[in-house]
């Protein structure tokens, strides 16, 4: 072919084109809106114990009621109907250098996130068994964890226990050397001996830290499930109830 029919041939080509663009809608040759996600409100790292004094029985209940309180349909609505995601990990402690992280950081944005959390703790088994209560090297941790975790408004640590810390540096210390600016610190007390126990006061004492902090209660690894779903329910909430002491709020079910 000459080169003369070569290039006429490719202006019709060119033109034809043109002709099928301006036959499109307007919308579709601009760009469409950003699908830009709202912003993290809340990161959330929460602590298991996992020391001597917990056995078999009351780990099985501890993980279970986590578990059974971030599947509660209340807790659900919080996560999903607040304004921006929950982002969550979930980490065991006992010794100084006894941590495990249960739950990499999750970004808890809709239902399919909440319900791979609740069956990957519920699946979870326990990493380490027989060792001492090094809370402030629990925290120390929590505050590694939150460092690598997704920009959100708030960061929680939400360390549950069932002693006081009997090796390593205490909770003051922590917060002393490790970057808790910001960071609020609850404490939930596994506790038989009631809401006037030692452990309950040492979590009020020592442990409480932070903007909004406070302490809530489970009478046993039995009513462990109950207490979490509440402090959950705070949490997420943001409520600051009194004066942060031990939470005595309504919610679920």
């Amino acid at each position: 072919m000459r080169r003369g029919g070569r290039t006429a041939k490719l202006k019709g080509a060119a033109r034809s084109a043109l002709r099928a663009l301006a036959l499109l809608p307007l919308a579709l040759l601009l760009p469409g809106p950003a699908t830009a996600q709202q912003p993290c409100r809340l990161a959330l790292a929460l602590a298991l114990d996992v020391s001597s004094s917990v056995d078999a029985r009351e780990y099985a209940l501890q993980r279970d009621g986590l578990a059974a309180a971030l599947d509660d349909p209340d807790i659900r609505r919080v996560i999903l109907n607040g304004a921006g995601p929950v982002a969550l990990t979930v980490y065991e402690w006992s010794g100084r250098y006894q941590q495990h992280q249960v739950l990499p950081w999750v970004l808890l944005s809709e239902a399919g996130d909440i319900d791979a959390a609740v069956a990957r703790i519920g699946a979870a088994r326990r990493a380490y068994t027989g060792y001492p209560t090094a809370i402030g090297y629990a925290l120390g941790h929590g505050a590694g964890l939150l460092a690598a975790a997704p920009a959100c408004d708030r960061q929680v640590i939400d360390l549950s226990g069932d002693g006081i810390g009997n090796e390593g540096f205490g909770p003051p210390l922590a917060y002393r050397h490790f970057p808790f600016a910001g960071v609020t610190v609850n404490g939930l007390a596994v506790t038989e001996g009631g809401a006037d126990s030692e452990v309950v006061a040492y979590y009020l004492s020592q442990l409480r830290h932070g903007p909004g902090a406070f302490v809530e209660v489970a009478r046993g690894y039995a009513d462990f499930r109950r207490a979490m779903t509440l402090k959950l329910f705070r949490e997420m909430n943001d409520l600051r109830l009194g004066d942060g002491a031990t939470g005595s709020g309504r919610c679920c079910g």
